[in-house]
C-alpha cells in the first residue's frame, strides 16, 4: 500500500474520532443508570458537546463529511487503478493483508456516512 493512502487512512481516524466519540457515549449513557461509572463519564461527554454549538457543525457533521468525501475518492482511486473484483474475491484472506488500509478507509467511510445519518435525522425530528 503506498504512502498517501496511509495518510489518509490515518488523517480519517483522527477526523472521526470525535463523532465515533460522541456517539458511542450517548450508547454508554443509556446502558447503566447516569451515577453509575461509565454512564457518569459518558454523560460528561455528551453534556461537553451540547454546551458549545460549534461542535455540532464542526465535529459532528463537517468532519466526518470530509472523512466521507475523502474515502470515497480514496477508495474509487484505488477500484480503479489497482483492485480487480475477481482477484480479490477468489483471494480474501490474502486482499486482507494487501488492502489492510484500504479495509481501514472504508470502515471509517462508513462510520462517517452512519455518523452523518444519524446527525441529520436528529437535526429533522427537531
Amino acid at each position: 500500500m503506498n504512502t498517501p493512502s496511509r495518510v489518509v487512512a490515518a488523517a480519517q481516524l483522527l477526523l472521526i474520532f470525535p463523532a465515533v466519540l460522541f456517539m458511542g457515549s450517548l450508547v454508554v449513557r443509556n446502558l447503566q443508570p447516569l451515577q453509575n461509572e461509565p454512564a457518569h463519564t459518558a454523560q460528561r461527554i455528551v453534556m461537553w458537546y451540547a454546551a458549545r454549538q460549534w461542535t455540532l457543525w464542526v465535529l459532528l457533521i463537517a468532519l466526518p463529511f470530509d472523512v466521507l468525501v475523502t474515502g470515497c475518492i480514496t477508495l474509487a482511486r484505488s477500484w480503479s487503478e489497482n483492485v480487480q473484483p475477481s482477484q480479490t474475491a477468489q483471494q480474501t484472506l490474502a486482499a486482507i493483508r494487501r488492502h489492510g488500509v484500504l479495509l481501514l478507509v472504508a470502515a471509517t467511510t462508513l462510520t462517517a456516512g452512519a455518523v452523518l445519518a444519524i446527525v441529520a435525522i436528529h437535526m429533522i425530528a427537531n
